[in-house]
C-alpha cells in the first residue's frame, strides 16, 4: 500500500467508540473517514460526541454503502457479538481489512469462514483485544521469565460490575444468541487467563446463573491445562467491580490490579514471593486502545502478521463454548478446537 497512513470506517454506533474512535484520530498512522450505523442519527451523534473536531469525517445511516466506499482501507467493527461473523464477510468481500471487536465470532466455524475470506482476498483480519498491547503485561512477563514466581501453575481471572440499565442490552437474548456475561467480559477473563500457559485447556468446567432471557449474568468455572496446572475465571453483571488477575507459581504469585481498566488508570501489579519479597510497583499509564489501533494500521501498511492470530481467537472461542456447554449440561467438558 502505498500510503502510510490507514483509512477507518467504523460499522457500528457502539458505546466501545468512546473509546476507539478516539484512537484512531490519534494515532499516527491511521485517519477517521466515515461511520456507519442502522440507527438514523446513531453515527452522527457518536461522531459529534467522540471526534467533534474531525471535520472531514462522515456520518452514514447504511452500513453496506461505508463498505464500498474506495476511500475506506480498514473497517472497526463494533457490532453485536452474534453479527461478527456476518458484516466480517461482507467487510472482508469488500476488500476491507477489519479489526473486528471481541469476541470475533461465536463459533469456531465462522472464525475458520472469516480465515478462508480473509486469504482469499488478502486482508488483514485481528480479533480486538485492546489489553494484550498494555506494558503493563509485558512487566507481568519479565516478572514470570525472572523466575521470581517459579513455574506458573494457578492463573484466576476476574471481571465483574453491577450492571447498570443503560446497558441491559447485553443480556436481552440468550447465550446462543450472543448474550451474557460469557460473550460480554468473558472473553477477556478466558484469553487472558489461556495467555499464561504454553498450551491450551483440555477441558472446561463452569456453571451458571441465567436470566429469564437465557442470559448468563453470572458465570464462573475452571479451565484444566493439565499436569495439575488450572485456571479459574469469573465474570458477572452482579459483584462489585473486579478487573484482574492474579498468577500463582510454584515459589510465588503475581496480581495484575486492573487489567481491563481505562487506559486512564494507574497500572499496579503486586508480586510475592516465598523468599519474603513483596512488591506493589506502579507503571506508567498507557493507552492500549491507541496502541492497538496504531499495531494494526502497521500491519496493513507494512504487510506484517498481526499479534492476535486466527489460531488464538480460534483457541479462544473453542475454550468459551466448552465452558457455556459445560454450563449448560452440568458436566466437564473437553476443549475442541
Amino acid at each position: 500500500m502505498a500510503e502510510q497512513i490507514l483509512r477507518w470506517g467504523i460499522l457500528g454506533a457502539a458505546r466501545v467508540n468512546d473509546k476507539l474512535m478516539p484512537a484512531i484520530v490519534e494515532a499516527n498512522n491511521a485517519k477517521l473517514v466515515a461511520i456507519a450505523s442502522r440507527r438514523p442519527g446513531a453515527a452522527a451523534e457518536t461522531l459529534q460526541k467522540h471526534a467533534p473536531n474531525e471535520k472531514d469525517a462522515e456520518a452514514m445511516d447504511d452500513p453496506e454503502a461505508l463498505m464500498s466506499r474506495d476511500d475506506i482501507d480498514a473497517i472497526y467493527l463494533p457490532m453485536a457479538n452474534e453479527e461478527h461473523a456476518e458484516w466480517a464477510l461482507k467487510a472482508i468481500n469488500h476488500g476491507k481489512h477489519v479489526l473486528i471487536e471481541k469476541p470475533m465470532a461465536l463459533t469456531v466455524a465462522d472464525i475458520d469462514a472469516i480465515e478462508a475470506a480473509a486469504k482469499a482476498n488478502n486482508v488483514t483480519v485481528m480479533e480486538g483485544f485492546m489489553y494484550r498491547f498494555h506494558t503493563q503485561h509485558d512487566y507481568v512477563r519479565e516478572l514470570i521469565d525472572s523466575g521470581k514466581i517459579g513455574e506458573v501453575r494457578t492463573v484466576k481471572t476476574a471481571f465483574a460490575f453491577p450492571m447498570k440499565p443503560a446497558r441491559l442490552y447485553r443480556i436481552n437474548r440468550d447465550i446462543e444468541h450472543g448474550g451474557g456475561a460469557m460473550w460480554d467480559i468473558g472473553p477477556y477473563a478466558v484469553h487472558t487467563a489461556r495467555h499464561w500457559f504454553d498450551n491450551e485447556p483440555v477441558a472446561a468446567t463452569a456453571m451458571a446463573k441465567l436470566n429469564e432471557h437465557g442470559a448468563d449474568v453470572s458465570l464462573s468455572g475452571i479451565f484444566d491445562f493439565e499436569d495439575g496446572r488450572y485456571a479459574h475465571f469469573e465474570m458477572s453483571f452482579e459483584h462489585c467491580r473486579r478487573s484482574e488477575y492474579q498468577i500463582l507459581g510454584t515459589k510465588g504469585g503475581i496480581l495484575c490490579h486492573a487489567a481491563w481498566q481505562p487506559p486512564t488508570e494507574q497500572p499496579l501489579i503486586s508480586y510475592w514471593t516465598d523468599e519474603g519479597e513483596n512488591e506493589t510497583i506502579a507503571l506508567s499509564t498507557a493507552n492500549h486502545f491507541n496502541r492497538e489501533i496504531e499495531h494494526f494500521s502497521d500491519c496493513v501498511l507494512n504487510g506484517k502478521a498481526p499479534f492476535l492470530s486466527f489460531a488464538d481467537a480460534r483457541a479462544n472461542c473453542a475454550a468459551i463454548n466448552a465452558a457455556l456447554k459445560s454450563a449448560s449440561e452440568g458436566r466437564t467438558v473437553k476443549v475442541g478446537v
